[in-house]
Formats: structure tokens, sequence, C-alpha cells
């Protein structure tokens, strides 16, 4: 996979939070050598407030964020996917659509913050844990010597990360 533009798409069930953090801050410390989008199997149709201040907050762009189907990555025309991640655990135990290319895959399980209860601060303190998280993930995945592993060593390496 040397010398290519690697597509990663990242799920959870609304695609209005986690994933939707984790496709800016892929774009963002990924380029020029990937390009993330995000999806939902069950889509919100916007996005958590809390997520974009978030975003905005680590000085990521929003623009162009949107909270969507997963479906419209199983359908002709759209990007082949290299890696397709879930960041929700309601997402990871759905069947997912039949993905062309046979993409990697792994589970990269953060808690929701939309689920937090309590005060503003509190729900910030959430989505701040879970951008985070997400942050410290993509940095290890984007660290990994993608034209030296096999695909093997590489499953092992991602499913390792879903745990850090």
């Amino acid at each position: 996979m040397a010398g290519n533009i690697y597509n990663v798409l990242f799920l959870c069930t609304g695609n209005s939070a986690r994933s939707i953090m984790a496709e800016a801050v892929m774009n963002r410390l990924g380029r020029p050598n990937f390009e993330a989008y995000s999806a939902g199997s069950h889509p919100t149709g916007t996005i958590n407030p809390f997520a974009i201040e978030q975003l905005r907050r680590i000085k990521l762009p929003v623009e162009g964020l949107r909270s969507k189907s997963w479906e419209e990555f199983a359908a002709p025309g759209a990007p082949p996917l290299h890696f397709v991640f879930t960041v929700c655990d309601r997402a990871a135990a759905e069947t997912c659509p039949v993905w062309p290319g046979q993409p990697m895959t792994a589970h990269w399980g953060v808690e929701d913050p939309a689920l937090v209860e309590g005060s503003d601060d509190k729900k910030r303190q959430a989505f701040k844990n879970a951008i985070t998280t997400l942050c410290r993930r993509i940095e290890l995945f984007l660290s990994l010597p993608l034209d030296k592993l096999d695909r093997l060593a590489l499953q092992k390496k991602l499913a390792d990360i879903g745990k850090r």
C-alpha cells in the first residue's frame, strides 16, 4: 500500500460526536496520506454542539462535517476504503454493510460523551476526554509502518490501539 492515499471510515451509531471528531482529527493529522470519513448505522442528522466546540477548541475545521449513513460508503461510486474503525460498542455489534475491497477493521470503542448528564462543564469534560482518546489512537495508527507490516500483524496492531 505504500505511496497510496488511504481512505479511513470511522463508524458510530448516530454519527453525531465520536466518529465526527475522529474524522476531523484524522483529516488534520493524516494529510496528505489519509482521507477520513465518518458515518453512522442510524445517523441523527445533526452534529452534537459539544463535538463542534471541542473541534474548534483544538483548532480543527468543522465546515463540511455532516451526520450521514454508512450506506453511502457501501454504494457504487463510494471511495474505496482501506480501514474501517468502529468507535462505539453499539455500532461494533451491528451487522455492517459489506465494504468493497475488504478493508482492515478494528474496534476502537470510546465512551459516548453525548450520554453524559449534568452540567455543561461535565459534558464538555466528557467530550474533551473522548477527543483526547481519539487523538491518541489516531497518532498511534499514523505511526505504524503500514508498508512494512503484513496483514495479520497490522490487524493485531489495529486491535491493540483500540485497547489504549
